[in-house]
């Protein structure tokens, strides 16, 4: 059960600085929308490399179309934005305003609740893709069992997307990670080759 929810996490988010300078980026909020941070235009490419309880796997992403204000990306996910934030067909993956402690609930089923939070935004982030400035963190937490919650935590920055993302297991107070996802290529659209098929193996 919980490996697939981590597989599902995979793909949802393909859907598409410490010390004093986190501190005063998280006492402030930011001018920015929920809309700046999902580049979601026809030809914006992504890679990732996605490690998955010790195996690890190139991920290729990019968006094929939009219909009716929602983009398709090469795995079949569908993200639309508006004034609330951004979401897919089940939930919200980032909700308006972009400040530190905004808070939002997704019931994506009868027995699964993901609970979000921005711990952080205007912070400068990194990957083997580049480095960012006007970057948010956002933690969700999803919980399994009385004694299990999967902490999902995602960086993105701003006309990029999705950065990084690392999910634990908190089991009883001990964190075992689970997943990790890094950007090691973005292409905006424009740039981009043609478009790439999902699930490459790593080589």
């Amino acid at each position: 059960m919980i490996r697939r929810h981590l597989v599902t996490l995979l793909l949802l988010v393909c859907a598409c600085a410490t010390g004093s300078g986190a501190k005063a980026g998280e006492e402030k909020g930011s001018t920015r929308t929920a809309a700046d941070y999902f580049p979601l235009k026809v030809g914006t490419a992504w890679e990732y490399e996605a490690s998955m309880l010790g195996e690890k796997r190139t991920l290729p992403v990019s968006i094929l179309k939009v219909v009716d204000g929602a983009a398709e990306d090469s795995t079949g996910a569908r993200l639309m934005a508006d004034a609330w934030g951004v979401r897919d067909d089940r939930r919200y993956l980032l909700r308006n305003p972009i400040e530190t402690g905004t808070r939002w609930n997704n019931v994506v089923s009868p027995s699964s609740i993901e609970n979000y939070e921005i711990i952080s935004v205007d912070q400068p982030c990194d990957a083997p893709a580049g480095r960012w400035e006007g970057c948010v963190i956002v933690e969700s937490r999803n919980r399994i069992d009385q004694s299990k919650t999967l902490v999902n935590e995602i960086t993105l920055a701003p006309a990029v997307g999705i950065v990084r993302m690392a999910t634990t297991l908190d089991d009883g107070g001990r964190r075992l990670p689970q997943s990790q996802l890094t950007l090691l290529r973005f292409v905006p659209a424009g740039q981009a080759p043609a478009p790439v098929e999902a699930g490459k193996p790593a080589h």
